[in-house]
């Protein structure tokens, strides 16, 4: 594969501080990462909580104040996005364009089934199945997807399919992360005019200034909203179940929706309504994706315990409240959510609400900056530039491209629909694609990785795939009313990902088939040796035994070959972490030649630099200041009829190809010891 379209590789070059060198037993190790950590840079990214849990999962006897710090953090990070989802979701389930009467009896039946897909499909689905389905500790659907294709090496025949759902799945959290922004930050601010209609015109324009402000601090890290992540959503949840006991008091008949007979009627004894009903029922557990994609940061237990300890008892409480302000008042529900609380208490809220729904945002945007790193790193985009926004920890990032692209959507999302109303039609669209490619790759794991018998593995994700594409068939109903959006934008993004996945497969024949083999070049040249020159040249190169062009251009324009030759090639595989003593391996091929392979995850961010350190003690010594780095630059020539793909294909991939970021900056090399040479390849 060509340097070009490598993927990215670049990590800070600062030093960092392994606290547990420091302090040996794991409550002092956490408080050190703690202590280094302040708040800085976006913290779902943040590599704080991932060596806080690494920490504590080296020894099982952590201490009970890490899970719980643990668990605080991960109600703001984990929880934000189904956190915000009171404000919209009983307002859209019994919204009166559904056709279905504000009865006791359909809106106990109502609360009842938000109830039981909460306890279904999130319960049952995410936080007791599908966080097993970890790889090596990280959750999110490109690592279940890097997963179940290494669970399946033996079956082929499935990896085709596994990888267009697992993409698609992927590309459709993109319009999530467009959406989540939108919808809650505009359904808090629409609180404003409940207090008074004299706000009614200005709820986009507030909308918009916020979400403006929210992007624009992305680059320089979340230092003061990260503080305060767990503190404001603890207080939220407390709100959001104080607001409901009162309510539930007032009318306790709304109880009887724990009875999952009133579930079974709402969504089967109203014809077409029922099943058009569940559209909106599943904006209840929008943000259940997030459990599963910020495993990593925290871990099972944290997320697990934030769950039932506070999180679900929370939300039902609310959902219930909602639901009982209804019983007694039904015209609440213009906005039953803000309407549950005293008239005193409504402006505090709004505040309250606008806190927790830019926390969610922020989680989601920070998750896209995760996503994208993922899909580089696995080869799905090209190079984008990747900013670190911390000095002393790794993995807190931040992509100018990716941020300022969402924000153009999100405003774009705010400003053209108008109303949290008709983004929630669009909604549950993005939400409800993703839910389902888990699913359908969690089968895998569940039958090739952990080996359960097919009996068992088709009752237990056949049960919830049933449920999460009867959902997302509710939610198709409402394609032409916004849900176009997140599938149009998610199409795109899935023909972005997987052209420059199929454009990688040609690049990689066309240069197959014009290769040179290393150990034939090496001996020919030691046959009759070019002249030596001083230093050290460091040839990058993805296949380890062919020469590189950027060799076959230095031999051909310079005559001369340097002193010490080192082909580095790095390797990123199926799992997210490497450890240490696996990350390099070097082989002398020659006198003063070495190959060197590189190993990361794709969680990591690597670097060239650091690679020739770690090589050091493996008998291969470099000084920097006499090192050259080589670098092969393909300039891609579509042709029709030429590589496989269809022409504009291959003129969407050399457009990625030719605007990827610059190399030195993703290997983390510095500019002044980099030569890049090209070449033209026609596809």
């Amino acid at each position: 594969m060509p340097q070009s379209l490598l993927p990215a590789m670049k990590q800070d070059g600062t030093s960092i501080v392994r606290p547990e060198k420091i302090f040996d037993s794991p409550p002092l190790r956490y408080l050190s990462y703690l202590l280094l950590y302040q708040g800085r840079g976006n913290v779902p990214a943040s590599s704080f909580f991932r060596q806080a849990l690494r920490v504590q999962t080296e020894s099982p006897r952590h201490s009970a104040a890490s899970s719980s710090t643990l668990t605080l953090v991960a109600l703001g990070v984990v929880y934000g996005d189904i956190g915000t989802s009171p404000l919209y979701a009983v307002k859209e389930t019994f919204s009166p364009g559904h056709g279905i009467a504000l009865v006791p009896e359909n809106i106990i039946g109502g609360a009842s089934t938000i109830f039981w897909a909460l306890m279904i499909v999130v319960s049952l689905k995410y936080v007791t199945l599908v966080l097993r389905a970890n790889n090596r500790g990280e959750g999110g659907i490109m690592a279940l997807l890097a997963l179940a294709t290494s669970s399946i090496r033996d079956r082929p025949r499935w990896t085709t399919a596994l990888l267009l759902v697992g993409v698609f799945g992927a590309s459709l959290f993109y319009g999530d992360a467009i959406l989540t922004p939108a919808i809650s930050v505009l359904s808090a601010v629409e609180g404003l005019e409940v207090g008074t209609s004299a706000f009614q015109p200005y709820i986009v324009p507030i909308a918009v200034a916020l979400l403006v402000l929210l992007f624009a601090i992305q680059k320089h890290g979340t230092q003061m909203v990260g503080r305060l992540f767990g503190p404001i959503c603890a207080i939220w949840f407390i709100a959001l179940a104080a607001s409901g006991i009162c309510e539930i008091i007032r009318q306790p008949m709304i109880l009887k929706a724990l009875d999952p007979r009133h579930a079974w009627h709402f969504a089967t004894g109203h014809g077409i309504a029922s099943f058009l009903v569940l559209g909106s029922v599943l904006l209840a557990l929008t943000g259940a994706e997030a459990m599963y994609a910020d495993m990593g940061h925290f871990g099972k237990r944290p997320i697990r315990i934030a769950w039932f300890g506070l999180v679900a008892p929370a939300l039902v409480l609310n959902y219930f409240g909602q639901g009982a302000l209804l019983i007694g008042n039904p015209e609440a529900i213009s906005n039953p959510f803000y309407l549950a609380f005293p008239p005193w208490a409504l402006f505090p809220m709004v505040g309250l609400a606008t806190a927790a729904t830019i926390i969610a945002s922020q989680a989601t945007i920070s998750g896209a900056y995760s996503m994208t790193q993922q899909a580089i790193q696995l080869g799905y985009l090209p190079r984008m530039n990747v900013q670190h926004t911390s000095e002393k920890t790794f993995g807190q990032i931040y992509i100018p491209a990716v941020n300022w692209i969402l924000l153009l959507l999100v405003i774009a999302a705010v400003v053209g629909f108008g109303s949290s109303s008709r983004l929630a039609s669009a909604y549950g669209v993005a939400v409800m694609g993703t839910m389902v490619a888990t699913t359908f790759l969690t089968f895998f794991v569940v039958r090739y990785r952990w080996g359960y018998s097919l009996w068992f593995c088709l009752l237990a994700t056949g049960f919830f795939l049933v449920i999460d594409l009867t959902f997302f068939a509710a939610a198709m109903h409402k394609v032409f009313e916004g849900g176009w959006f997140p599938l149009l934008f998610g199409s795109a993004v899935f023909m972005v990902m997987m052209t420059w996945r199929r454009g990688r497969e040609i690049l990689f024949r066309k240069l197959n088939e014009s290769s040179v083999p290393l150990p034939d070049l090496l001996e020919s040249l030691f046959r009759a040796p070019p002249q030596r020159v001083q230093g050290t040249a460091v040839f990058l190169t993805a296949l380890a035994d062919v020469a590189p062009n950027a060799l076959l251009h230095s031999l051909k324009h310079y005559k001369v070959l340097h002193e010490r030759v080192v082909f580095m090639t790095v390797e990123f595989l199926d799992v997210p972490w490497v450890a240490d003593k696996e990350r390099v391996l070097v082989e002398e091929m020659h006198k003063d030649c070495f190959r060197v392979r590189a190993k990361y995850g794709f969680m990591e961010q690597p670097d060239a630099v650091r690679a020739l350190d770690a090589a050091r003690i493996k008998g291969l010594t470099c000084e920097l200041a006499d090192t050259s780095f080589f670098i092969s630059r393909e300039k891609i020539v579509p042709i029709a009829g030429a590589g496989g793909m269809a022409l504009w294909r291959e003129r969407l991939f050399a457009a990625m190809a030719r605007n990827a970021g610059s190399i030195s900056d993703y290997f983390n090399i510095p500019a002044n010891r980099t030569v890049e040479l090209g070449t033209r390849i026609e596809i």
